[in-house]
């Protein structure tokens, strides 16, 4: 078994190649610090390939996410986790666009290769990593939005391939607070360690599971933030 982690140098991305690797995956590990990769690549107890890559920049993320598949051979899961967030309360606009740079055009563009690579091969499992967040806007527009674009992306993704007649599973995983370098904040609510997260989502990949909320008491949070009026909803998040 074989599978591609695309931000995997910290965080849930990091704890996942472990539990992976652990249970015996081969794994492929990407990111944008090589000296974190490397770091990680010491503590995987099995085989691993390792590449850096930054999803702003698309042409040489393709070129080395295509590489990497080349290199490993047979790869059956991709997990596209990288993503980022403008929390700066000035709110600039080029935070913004770095969030959509990464979140939504370099995500496209992995997942993409990732659909054709499987295609080519009628199965595969394409994992996408979104966020609780997905469900509605919020004080940092560009990460709701962004996260929403990813769960309809793996939606449409998933419609293709079963249109087109091949075994390609998809699943998008949403998590709610956990705890990693994104989550600021002093008592922040049901904050979930990386373990059990990363524990979880690897739990849901074995299942082939189309959607799951990481802890899974928030899906219940998911369901009553889709039906809350929005004027209850501001309330909820000032």
């Amino acid at each position: 078994m074989k599978a591609i982690i695309i931000g995997a140098t910290s965080g849930i991305g990091r704890e996942l190649a472990k539990q992976m690797s652990v249970y015996g995956y081969v794994v492929g590990i990407t990111g944008r610090r090589s000296e974190l990769l490397d770091s990680l690549e010491e503590e995987l107890p099995g085989e691993c390939f390792k590449t850096t890559m930054d999803l702003a920049e698309i042409s040489e993320a393709v070129k080395a996410f295509k590489e990497l598949l080349r290199e490993m051979d047979d790869v059956s899961v991709v997990v596209i986790n990288s993503g980022t967030g403008n929390v700066d309360p000035t709110f600039p606009l080029s935070g913004e666009l770095e969030a959509v740079a990464v979140n939504v055009a370099g995500f496209t563009a992995l997942a993409n290769v990732a659909y054709h690579y499987f295609a080519n091969k009628k199965e595969g499992h394409i994992v996408g990593t979104s966020s609780i967040m997905a469900l509605r806007g919020g004080p940092c527009p560009s990460y709701n939005a962004s996260k929403a674009y990813i769960s309809n992306y793996l939606e449409g993704v998933l419609c293709r391939s079963r249109m087109e007649g091949h075994n390609i599973v998809v699943t998008d995983v949403r998590p709610g607070f956990v705890d990693t370098a994104m989550a600021k904040g002093e008592g922040i609510f049901w904050m979930a360690p990386v373990e059990k997260a990363a524990r979880q989502i690897f739990k849901a990949i074995k299942k082939r599971r189309r959607i799951v909320y990481i802890t899974k008491r928030w899906r219940l949070v998911g369901f009553l933030v889709s039906c809350m009026p929005f004027k209850l909803y501001l309330k909820v998040i000032s």
